[in-house]
């Protein structure tokens, strides 16, 4: 009987100790998942940016008031250029670079940017692998709208993973934001307008 009563008091306390830990487990995950989530941080402009696939340095950012790189606006648009210098760093031809920048508190008709080789406009090339090319990234805007003296770009990489979980084959996967570019933002007239 006493050994009844001790086995019940023992399993009380071993009960009671596992649920006081679990609840300062959870309190402890509950405690870190309210917290503010880190700002990506902010990216240097003097050096090379490795993104992933691409190594990438913002040149300059823009707005334009005419056809800039083959890229045509329509009546009544300007655009928002950033120039940048993007090596490949695979071993393959690869355009899949839309998405490795993007600008921050500002909006966009359409996010997807149209993008020219600055040295002969040919626009969305294939870049070859550590050849480093100057690119613009071109998205139109309405005429009217308000861009700010200085803009921030996120900057997304992707990983790179030598057998993915569903075919087995090597790529490059999980795009998430490296950091943040800031540039001063010029204001480009269109030629012959003197404004």
């Amino acid at each position: 009987m006493f050994r009844t009563a001790r086995s019940k008091v023992q399993t009380w306390i071993t009960a009671g100790a596992g649920t006081i830990a679990a609840l300062f487990v959870a309190g402890l995950m509950g405690a870190f998942g309210a917290m503010p989530a880190h700002a990506p941080p902010q990216l240097p402009l003097d050096a090379a940016i490795d993104a992933g696939r691409w190594r990438v340095q913002p040149v300059r950012a823009y707005v334009s008031h005419a056809r800039t790189y083959g890229v045509l606006l329509k009546p009544g648009q300007k655009a928002l250029v950033l120039e940048a210098d993007m090596t490949n760093r695979t071993a393959q031809s690869d355009k899949a670079y839309f998405d490795v920048f993007k600008p921050d508190a500002i909006t966009l008709p359409d996010p997807m940017p149209t993008i020219a080789l600055i040295r002969d406009s040919t626009l969305t090339p294939e870049l070859h692998p550590g050849m480093t090319e100057r690119m613009a990234y071109v998205w139109p805007l309405a005429g009217d709208a308000a861009v700010p003296a200085s803009l921030s770009f996120g900057v997304t990489a992707e990983i790179f993973k030598p057998r993915d979980n569903l075919y087995g084959m090597p790529g490059w996967f999980n795009p998430y934001r490296l950091g943040t570019i800031t540039l001063p933002v010029a204001d480009v007239p269109a030629p012959g307008t003197g404004s």
